[in-house]
Formats: structure tokens, C-alpha cells, sequence
């Protein structure tokens, strides 16, 4: 049998029969292709054995099958061999040493060699090497272990924003399943608490850099806003044109609420929850600035109880600090959106009244708070009643300074109580 092959003026004939020619053919192939009888000794082997066993074809030719390899392959390998000169094909996978010490995956062939009369005579061999396909298996499965087990929410996208995959993370941080969010858009997350310069400004970045990383308020299915840490890269392609999108991304509500607790703490009364001295001092500076800027007045009060320290003496501080928790409700009841009450220490508190109407406002004001604060309190039982006296310092009259308006107030309040309970002095140089 021959082909004729055409070129120019030339004709090439190339003859198939050749013995030579399908020998260079089946060494060059990088397959192990052999062939072995009945009594298992080689009949032919080609070149691809040596790099596998490191001896030369023409040596295997006549070798047992089990003087080739070791006994521990020979005994994995048995049950193929008998299923092949039974007249079955055999396709098995294994694992096998090569002579340079390396090790390589094979996909093995045994193929029934059937005379006419139905006698297997022996079978050939070809076993496919398949260590880098294998290689690369190992690793995708690895990485979809990863993917699978992430406690990270994990969200695949394609370029039009169509959600392709997500991983167990992201349904345990969202509550979506992933049949619900397969073919959604990550809109469904959507918190609405930012604004649409917010996300122009993200994308813009991930465009520019491949990547984005930040904090971002989304919603859970069940409605609940939730802050996450969140970082989405852009996957491309050979060419390096966009091909996919990642987003891998953590529940950080819980890191935040306690962070805000902690600078809640910070800044207000553990008993009360009023503001504490530092956040009082703040806000009496920013009032003198507003106050300077707009031509404008505020009074502050020093509210010291009356009769506080007996029932403290005689209940014990548990009561007492009901007693105080009431008195800050009581306060907060009176104050304006623009005003301040705080609790400095002890028994003693600090409202900031802004822009009063003069002095009959302010007088009115303390009057509500004496009157308030006058009112019995019922506390595990015992029905209690306390008293207040106020000073009052005005800017600018009564200082210019949050620390000067609050000595003078305090020097007030302790001409007030020294005249007896309930009692209201405004401060004077005089």
C-alpha cells in the first residue's frame, strides 16, 4: 500500500509497509507501547520504556513481565493481565517510579490480542502518560476544596456582572442559596447606604489596578445590613482583557459593633450613658466656636443632687445608682436636640441650654429640672425623693472658656446649695 503525494512536479511516494518506518513512528510516539504472550515475556517495546525503567527496547524483548517491574506493581497489575488473555481490555490508572527517580501517572491500556479461533495469543500494551493532566487536577481539586471550605464569602462573576458561582461562605455570610444567586447580579446585596460616586470610585480602581479592597455595607436576604471587608479582583484572560470578576469577602458587623461600643465607652457614662467629661468638653468647645461665629448665647448648668450621699449611706450604692440612672432619664426628657446634658462625676451633671431667650428661659428651664428631679422615685420597693441645686454661667458674661464657664457654674451651684435644697443662683463677678 502506498500514498502518492503531488508536489510541484515532484512525486513522493511513501510506503506504509515499511518496517522501518512504522518503527519510527511507534518510538517516537511518547507513549510506552509493548506487546507480550501468553507466557508473559515481551515480544516488542518501544523507545518510550527506557525513560520509564532505563533500559534499552532491545533488552526488554524476552524479559518477564515481572523481572521489569517490581513485585509490589506486579501484584496491582495481575488482575489486568489475567483480564486480558481472558480476552477482556483492561483500562486501569497508576502511579509509577521512573528510572530518573521522578514520579509519573499513567492511564494503562491492555488489549486482548484474539486469533481467528478465538485464542488470545497474548495483548499489547500502550500506557498514556498523563502526570501534568493529573498535576493540574490535583491542583483545581485542591482549589475547589478551598473554595468549598473558606469561611470567606466567595462571589465569580462575569464581565456583565452576572453572578456564575459562590461558594458555602457567602450563603452562610448572605443567606442567599447558591441557586438563588446563580444568574442574579451582586445588586441583590445592595445596602442603598452608599451613594453612586461611591461605586463609580470602585470601579474605577479596579479598572485602573485589577483590584479593589474596603469596607461596604450589603444586605442580607432577610434584611439585615451587615458591614463586610471586601476585596474584588479582576481575572483576565491570556490577552489580558477582563474575563472574570472575584469577590472574596468577611462578616466584620460583629468587629464594628464592638469597635463603636468601645468608642461608646470612650466618650459616654457607664452608669448612665450620658456623655462623659471628655465628650462634654468637646461639645461646650465646638459651642463656643458656633456661638463666636454667630453672635450667639448658651447657659450652662452644674446640677449637684440634694440628699443624694443619705441615700447612698443608707440603701447602699446599688440603689444609688438607680437613683442616678432615673435622674439622667429624667434630664434627657428635657433637652432639646441642640442642648447637652452630661454627667461629670458623682451625684453632679452639666446641662448645656444653646441660644436661650435670655435669662427668664433659662430660669425656666431650671425650674423644670428642680421640679423633675423633685419628683418621687420608686426603687426596689422604696419610694425616694432627692433634691437639686443649679449654678448657671452664661457665655460670654460668665466665661469665655469651657473651663472657666464650668468653675464659675460650679461656683454657682455652691452658692445655691448653701442657701439650702432646690435652689437656683446664676453666677456674677460681682
Amino acid at each position: 500500500m502506498s500514498i502518492k503525494i503531488d508536489k510541484g512536479q515532484k512525486e513522493h511516494v511513501v510506503s506504509l509497509g515499511s518496517d522501518q518506518l512504522i518503527r519510527t513512528i511507534i518510538d517516537d510516539a511518547p507513549n510506552m507501547m509493548g506487546y507480550w504472550g501468553r507466557d508473559l515475556r515481551c515480544r516488542f517495546a518501544n523507545a518510550a520504556y527506557s525513560q520509564w525503567f532505563g533500559i534499552p527496547p532491545e533488552k526488554i524483548i524476552g524479559m518477564r513481565f515481572q523481572d521489569l517491574v517490581s513485585e509490589q506493581l506486579f501484584k496491582l497489575n495481575e488482575p489486568h493481565i489475567r483480564g486480558a488473555l481472558a480476552g477482556e481490555q483492561q483500562r486501569f490508572e497508576r502511579t509509577l517510579n521512573k528510572a530518573d527517580g521522578s514520579v509519573g501517572h499513567i492511564i494503562g491500556h491492555y488489549i486482548p490480542d484474539v486469533d481467528a479461533d478465538g485464542v488470545v495469543r497474548g495483548f499489547s500494551i500502550q500506557a498514556n502518560e498523563v502526570t501534568v493532566l493529573k498535576e493540574i487536577e490535583a491542583k483545581l481539586k485542591l482549589a475547589a476544596r478551598v473554595f468549598e471550605n473558606t469561611l470567606d464569602g466567595v462571589l465569580i462573576t462575569d464581565t456583565c456582572g452576572t453572578i456564575l458561582s459562590v461558594n458555602p461562605g457567602f450563603t452562610e455570610i448572605t443567606g442567599y442559596t447558591a441557586d438563588e444567586a446563580v444568574g442574579q447580579t451582586p445588586r441583590i446585596l445592595q445596602s442603598k447606604q452608599h451613594d453612586q460616586p461611591f461605586y463609580a470610585a470602585m470601579w474605577e480602581e479596579i479598572e485602573a489596578c485589577g483590584r479593589w479592597h474596603g469596607e461596604i455595607w450589603n444586605r442580607r436576604k432577610d434584611g439585615e445590613l451587615y458591614l463586610q471587608r471586601m476585596t474584588i479582583s479582576m481575572v483576565p484572560d491570556d490577552s489580558g482583557i477582563p474575563e472574570r470578576y472575584v469577590s472574596v469577602f468577611s462578616d466584620i458587623t460583629a468587629l464594628w459593633r464592638k469597635d463603636e461600643h468601645i468608642k461608646h465607652l470612650a466618650f459616654h457614662d457607664a452608669l448612665t450613658d450620658l456623655p462623659n467629661r471628655t465628650l462634654l468638653m468637646d461639645r461646650i468647645d465646638q459651642q463656643l466656636l458656633h456661638s463666636k461665629r454667630d453672635q450667639t448665647h448658651f447657659a450652662l448648668m452644674f446640677l449637684d443632687l440634694d440628699g443624694f450621699k443619705r441615700v447612698n449611706d443608707q440603701l447602699g450604692h446599688n440603689v444609688g445608682d438607680d437613683l442616678l440612672k432615673s435622674v439622667a432619664k429624667r434630664l434627657l426628657a428635657l433637652v432639646r436636640r441642640s442642648d447637652t446634658v452630661a454627667r461629670v462625676g458623682g451625684d453632679e451633671f452639666i446641662f448645656i441650654l444653646n441660644n436661650p431667650q435670655g435669662k427668664d428661659e433659662i430660669t425656666q428651664v431650671a425650674d423644670r429640672i428642680v421640679s423633675s428631679i423633685n419628683e418621687p422615685v420608686e426603687i426596689l420597693g422604696d419610694l425616694l425623693q432627692v433634691g437639686v441645686s443649679i449654678g448657671i454661667a452664661m457665655y460670654p458674661a460668665g466665661g469665655d472658656t469651657s473651663v472657666d464657664l464650668i468653675r464659675n457654674a460650679d461656683t454657682a451651684m455652691y452658692a445655691a446649695k448653701s442657701s439650702g435644697t432646690n435652689n437656683i443662683r446664676f453666677f456674677s463677678a460681682d
